[in-house]
């Protein structure tokens, strides 16, 4: 009985027993601001507080694909300035549909950073008349294919995205401003030839014209009789006289036109200019919408004054119209003024993307690049880097891959997983809490992945537990410290990587190459030294030629121990590594003598097979780089290299350019360099003889022929 009595009292203290138990239980969701075009003025004014207060700002992105070819991939035998030009590529023919600004504040009362993560939805539209017609922008399907799968909203961004100029957009936009058609940033089908009379060719153009003047005549008798106070004539109102509404422009009467033509009015502005020097056409634009006026105005004075004060008022809403298109950019802008220290992971390809989105179009050469976004963003860190500079962290990403969800789960489990660690770790812990708008937040599942908001997030999280991990102790970090001057950050910083595969580091302060630090290349597979002017490009020849069936035919020719490798661009083209580079002319050479003769020889020599067809294109490293600077985008290289306009079969050094005409043969005697390649093949050839009895007479000819090259080879050697 008594325990009946007291049941609700300890159900009551069960519950806060166990709510207490569990109030480390994650939230639902991960909590992040999502902003789009109706919420972007309130959101920035917010981010603008949190980045002046931040210690650095992770950034990410998420586009509508990295690649425009499978042979513009990142290659082993890309050599720096060519890795570059394939960044430039994708970011200029790729669209940013998100991106990600994550500002990290560190609490010292909280001993941890308060983190605001803001997830910005972008499409790029033409919000003002410029002289191109609209944005275009690449998907790959794989790219699209992934953000699916993450759910990634497409209705919000192409519907809701906040739309951008880039500096450049925005200084043409406002040297039309200024010109004398100006006004055209906010009217544009108005057309100011006003100094032009329309000819009136038609019947229907002749009695409108007639009509206005007479109707406008009227209004205007109308206006000067009412001033001397006159009787008024009672008018019986018709069709015409509908599309007329007397109104108040700038303290002056006016006529309002609605329900005109853009013809009719062309006509109605002709016949004010012409018949009547009291009347002012004026296009007026408002907030939301444009209003054709024709103003009566007193002395000429006062229709410059009227005049003066609406091209005020155009510029005014230009300006306006302007800064409002600049959109999203204005959080690229708050980014650079505030000059804090940016994060991204493997973050090359962002940077181009805000070079070209927003500052202006990517530059030809690295060094240029670097030199624009050194301007703009003095101080950037790549995780990537980090976690590649410490032996600690080599370690512990030796076990996984350096993707920023596996950085971000094995570096901050807590933050990515919700659990406590073990107190008996001594490794160092950075503690994170999240703020978005009113919600404050340090536990939470795990957030969309792939969405640029919590991307940027896991970045942020990721660094501060990297600084840990390199000796920065944030407990002793006071608010007036700039990390940019940390001198343990600044041998890291402004680094990216150009190339994770090659270990191609870009400095930002140089444009130069930049070696690794020593013993960083744990986590990557070390490949091997690469000369390239030892490099041959190969492309149009027989698909049924594998990269090692190549290398055996070339080989068979200049020698067994000639080529080091064979590595395939795509399925039209190779590159092939000689173990010299005099190999590179020679083989050049040959090309060119086999396909200018037609006699025996050429038609049995080793390399007929490679140069089966007629289509086969051989030429130094050098044209790769001019393939891959050209703005066309070809799927397969072959057609890409006929795009750019290659006619040529065999670029030929221009070292050799003059001895090709001049020695054909020689060259066809030098590429048979050993006696034993001589013997072996004429064992070959002859052993054809023997099975083909028909073709004996032939064949010796042949035979022959080979014997005479060999003997004119050794007596040159001798």
């Amino acid at each position: 009985m008594n325990t009946t009595r007291h049941w609700p009292q300890r159900a009551f203290i069960l519950s806060r027993a166990l709510s207490r138990a569990f109030s480390d239980t994650p939230s639902p969701t991960f909590p992040l601001k999502h902003v789009t075009r109706s919420n972007f003025e309130s959101a920035l004014v917010e981010l603008r507080s949190h980045v002046r207060a931040a210690d650095f700002v992770a950034i990410d992105m998420e586009m509508t694909g990295v690649t425009s070819a499978p042979w513009r991939e990142s290659f082993e035998f890309d050599r720096f300035d060519i890795r570059y030009l394939k960044v430039k590529d994708s970011a200029e023919k790729f669209a940013v549909l998100q991106f990600g600004v994550c500002p990290f504040r560190w609490d010292s009362l909280k001993q941890s950073f308060i983190a605001h993560p803001h997830n910005f939805f972008v499409f790029a539209r033409q919000e003002i008349p410029l002289d191109r017609t609209s944005y275009e922008f690449l998907c790959q399907t794989t790219s699209m294919d992934f953000l699916a799968k993450y759910q990634f909203d497409f209705n919000a961004c192409i519907h809701e995205g906040i739309s951008y100029l880039s500096r450049g957009q925005e200084d043409e936009a406002r040297k039309r401003l200024i010109s004398p058609k100006g006004d055209q940033l906010i009217h544009p089908s108005h057309n100011l030839r006003e100094t032009t009379d329309l000819p009136l060719v038609r019947v229907a153009d002749v009695l409108f014209t007639e009509r206005m003047k007479k109707r406008l005549g009227e209004w205007r008798d109308d206006l000067l009789q009412n001033r001397v106070g006159g009787p008024q004539e009672e008018k019986v109102p018709d069709d015409l006289n509908q599309q007329f509404r007397t109104v108040f422009f700038k303290m002056r009467p006016a006529l309002s036109l609605d329900g005109f033509t853009s013809h009719q009015l062309s006509l109605i502005r002709m016949v004010t200019r012409k018949h009547f020097k009291d009347l002012t056409y004026v296009c007026f634009n408002g907030e939301s919408t444009s209003e054709e006026l024709v103003v009566y105005t007193d002395s000429e004075s006062d229709k410059a004054r009227l005049m003066e004060e609406v091209k005020t008022d155009h510029q005014r809403r230009a300006e306006m119209k302007i800064n409002a298109a600049v959109g999203f950019r204005h959080v690229i802008d708050l980014l650079s003024s505030e000059n804090k220290l940016i994060v991204g992971h493997n973050c090359i390809l962002d940077i181009a993307h805000v070079h070209s989105k927003f500052l202006a179009p990517l530059p030809s050469t690295a060094e240029e690049f670097v030199s624009c976004v050194n301007k703009y963003f003095p101080s950037i860190i790549d995780t990537k880097i980090l976690l590649n500079a410490d032996y600690t962290l080599q370690r512990k990403m030796k076990r996984s891959s350096t993707s920023l969800s596996s950085a971000f789960s094995l570096l901050c489990p807590e933050i990515a997983h919700g659990f406590t660690r073990n107190v008996l770790s001594y490794e160092p812990c950075v503690k994170v809490e999240v703020h978005v708008d009113e919600m404050r937040s340090s536990n939470w599942n795990s957030g969309a992945k792939h969405e640029a908001g919590y991307d940027a997030f896991m970045t942020g999280c990721v660094f501060a537990q990297a600084c840990s991990h390199l000796g920065i102790d944030f407990q002793l970090h006071s608010p007036s410290e700039n990390l940019t001057q940390n001198e343990k950050l600044q041998k890291h910083m402004n680094l990216l990587y150009l190339s994770w595969i090659n270990g191609d580091i870009i400095d930002l302060r140089t444009g130069n190459r930049s070696a690794e630090l020593s013993g960083s290349n744990m986590i990557r597979k070390p490949y091997r030294k690469i000369l390239f002017k030892n490099i041959l490009l190969l492309w149009g020849f027989p698909s049924k030629l594998k990269p090692s069936m190549i290398r055996d035919c070339i080989c068979k020719t200049l020698g067994p121990t000639s080529v080091i490798c064979t590595y395939g661009i795509d399925q039209t083209a190779v590159f092939v590594q000689f173990s010299k580079a005099e190999l590179v002319s020679d083989f050049l050479n040959l090309k060119e003598t086999l396909e200018q003769s037609n006699d025996a020889i050429s038609h049995l020599h080793p390399l007929s097979q490679l140069l089966e067809g007629g289509n086969t294109h051989a030429a130094s490293y050098e044209t790769y780089k001019e393939i891959c600077a050209s703005p066309i985008s070809k799927v397969l290289f072959a057609d890409q290299a006929e795009a750019v306009g290659i006619k040529w079969k065999t670029e030929l050094l221009p070292s050799d350019k003059e001895e090709s005409h001049d020695n054909t043969r020689s060259h066809l005697e030098s590429a048979m360099d050993s006696p034993q390649a001589v013997e072996k093949s004429k064992s070959r050839n002859t052993e054809d003889v023997v099975n083909d009895s028909s073709n004996k007479r032939f064949c010796d000819d042949i035979i022959d022929s080979f014997l005479k090259v060999e003997k004119i080879r050794r007596t040159t050697n001798l």
